[in-house]
């Protein structure tokens, strides 16, 4: 670990987990203490988020195994939406199913023209405990989908199939990174 850089974050920058790790492919547990330590980890997934340049961060690729992810993702009418989720579920998804390109931090360099519906509402709370409800549209609800996945042990590589599944993983297999990829 490395302090952040990242200008007014108090937060840690951690090691992503790349695919292979077991820790990608555990469900997380529920939050059920909301304290600074839960406070600490949201600010070390932002930290770690925008060290790696992503638009959403999962605890499990940080290797904590506890359902919260943070977001900063603009939806297709290029507004932002910034936050957290704490024991986020996914409530709805529904409209149009969108074949889009989508990666991942835990599988740097690899993309994919993955499907996601074009509309998503996740329910969940904020770090004190307060009921949230976020909807998202277009790359935003993709986003919110995406990390309900991780959370659940999931990776995008999951929702593709035949030639672009392979494709994806044999891209994996080869990367500079790769260590026991292609689970």
């Amino acid at each position: 670990m490395r302090r952040s850089t990242i200008p007014g974050s108090s937060g840690v920058v951690h090691p992503i987990r790349l695919l292979g790790d077991p820790a990608l492919r555990t469900p997380c547990e529920e939050v059920t203490v909301f304290d600074g330590s839960l406070a600490t980890l949201v600010e070390d997934l932002f930290a770690t988020m925008y060290a790696a340049r992503g638009v959403g961060l999962a605890a499990n690729q940080i290797r904590v195994g506890l359902r919260v992810f943070v977001h900063d993702c603009p939806d297709d009418e290029d507004r932002r939406h910034l936050g957290h989720i704490v024991n986020p579920r996914l409530v709805e998804a529904d409209g149009v199913t969108v074949s889009g390109p989508e990666g991942c931090l835990s599988l740097p360099g690899i993309e994919a023209a993955t499907p996601r519906y074009d509309r998503a509402v996740v329910t969940g709370t904020t770090l004190t405990g307060e009921p949230l409800r976020v909807e998202g549209t277009g790359f935003f609800a993709r986003c919110l989908q995406h990390e309900c996945d991780h959370l659940d042990g999931g990776l995008f590589t999951d929702r593709l199939t035949g030639l672009r599944q392979r494709r994806a993983l044999r891209a994996a297999r080869r990367a500079p990174w790769a260590a026991g990829a292609g689970d």
